[in-house]
């Protein structure tokens, strides 16, 4: 008998006795801690903070699967490693169990608003990574979150409003549009920015916000078109897809996905309807807008798709690098993020106009993968750059956006032939069906890039701590954050 015969026979019967022996449970238990367990007053002040840093991500579109690992961390680095977080679109529920003569501790926080201040949720962000290694105990956290969340936004607002004009203005180009069709998308863009700001301080709901700023981009180039600034065969309708592309980027699509392929279905469903309202609002802005061109007998046709082929490809990867810069700008992201989510948005368009030179492959495909490449670099520079992967997604995804799909099919629909309006279901279709690709090509790629944890060395949740209730590395080797 060779060598190999024996080492087979061996490893044959090793796995035949591995079978007949009992595995571990196939679903561990959350078990209470034992006796000595945390306090009161240390479970209610470690439940109050995991619930702010919880609303701050929440609110900011994070998604829910990461939003409850992240609580769930925190808290563990606080002492409590039997914990249960419950999330459905805009509450927040979380419970802690202690030993079992002890009642659980149950709290609950409703997030009823969306906010994007990229450089809060950095900041969040980095106070969570002290806790868990250890350097920031619980009370130095409070008062730090406390601060972060109060703390103005790092940019006035003027900024924020020159970076969704200059989003649409890189948009613009990067469809092939001539520069006073730049110039035009960053003005009427900038109106509508400081319009809908003013709207939403008086309460009107998001879906009217949608819709007014869908009709001022509409008439404000129909009024444009009218008086001459806007000269023939200089598509202005590029200046409705520019806009269109930036009221667009607010969506919450990719959480969406995340939270459908994570088993958050309930809020899937929620923000799912809410990406459908809110695209009603805009469908609807936009048709009435072309309805009054009809009446006045302006016309805004569609303009012809821009090839990404080699002599524009240059030029088009800079727009898009410029576009994703400026939404990065526009919410508020720390400027040392910036070239990161410029170079994300590059590599992004891209992979896309690369991927667009190859026949047979559509638009749905093509950007489904190069929203891998960008899930994939949303991850890579979170551990090499130490860039918020929220900045990367956000700003890598904006020149991806079927801006210039969805403008084409409302055309069709508002017109009067029902060949047209048929034909406008269609390319409607097709734009959420880039989308989609869009989210679901950027949770793929976070997934291929995200660290996997060693199951050998890992500590099982269930398994009680026996340090004491204030936790690991707390007390007087506290550091701020830096």
């Amino acid at each position: 008998m060779t060598r190999f015969d024996r080492g087979l026979r061996h490893a044959l019967r090793r796995e035949a006795r591995e079978m007949l022996r009992g595995g571990p449970p196939t679903a561990p238990l959350l078990q209470p801690v034992g006796p000595g367990g945390p306090s009161d007053e240390h479970v209610l002040r470690v439940l109050d903070l995991c619930m702010r840093v919880g609303e701050v991500l929440l609110s900011s579109g994070e998604a829910a699967a990461d939003t409850s690992a992240t609580m769930t961390r925190l808290a563990a680095a606080c002492g409590l490693t039997t914990v249960d977080v419950d999330i459905t679109f805009t509450s927040i529920t979380m419970c802690c169990h202690r030993e079992r003569t002890a009642p659980s501790v149950l709290s609950m926080r409703l997030v009823r608003y969306r906010t994007t201040d990229l450089t809060r949720l950095d900041l969040v962000t980095r106070i969570v990574d002290q806790v868990v290694r250890g350097r920031m105990d619980v009370r130095a956290a409070d008062a730090a979150l406390a601060e972060a969340v109060a703390a103005s936004h790092p940019f006035p607002r003027w900024v924020a409003t020159a970076g969704w004009a200059g989003l649409a203005a890189a948009v613009a180009l990067l469809l092939g549009g001539p520069p006073v069709i730049w110039l035009t998308a960053f003005l009427v863009t900038a109106v509508i920015d400081r319009v809908g700001r003013l709207l939403a301080r008086w309460g009107v709901a998001p879906f009217f916000l949608q819709m007014i700023g869908g009709l001022v981009a509409t008439v404000s180039t129909l009024g444009l078109l009218a008086v001459g600034a806007l000269p023939p065969g200089t598509e202005p309708s590029l200046v409705i897809a520019a806009s269109i592309t930036v009221l667009l980027s607010g969506f919450s699509v990719v959480g969406t996905v995340q939270d459908a392929v994570s088993g958050h279905v309930v809020t899937a469903a929620g923000r799912a309807v809410e990406v459908a309202v809110l695209s009603a609002g805009l469908l609807t802005g936009v048709i009435l807008g072309l309805k009054v061109g009809i009446a006045l007998r302006l016309t805004l046709d569609p303009a012809e798709l821009v090839v990404a082929d080699v002599g524009r490809f240059g030029i088009s990867t800079f727009a898009a690098a410029t576009a994703a810069a400026m939404a990065a700008l526009a919410c508020y992201a720390p400027l040392r993020s910036l070239p990161a989510a410029a170079l994300a948005g590059g590599i992004g368009w891209a992979a896309y106009g690369a991927l667009t030179q190859f026949p047979g492959i559509g638009p749905v495909v093509a950007t489904g993968l190069a929203a891998v490449v960008v899930g994939v670099a949303s991850e890579l520079f979170r551990r090499g750059a130490r860039v918020h992967r929220h900045v990367i997604i956000l700003s890598g995804i904006i020149p991806l956006l079927p801006g210039l799909a969805a403008y084409r099919g409302f055309y069709q629909l508002a017109s009067a032939q029902a060949e047209d309006a048929a034909n406008g279901l269609v390319t409607i279709t097709l734009a959420l069906a880039i989308g989609l690709a869009l989210a679901a090509g950027v949770a793929l790629g976070q997934f291929i890039a995200r660290p996997r944890p060693a199951p050998d060395v890992a500590e099982p949740a269930t398994r009680p701590r026996e340090e004491p209730a204030d936790g690991p590395g707390f007390g007087h080797g506290s550091r701020p954050v830096p």
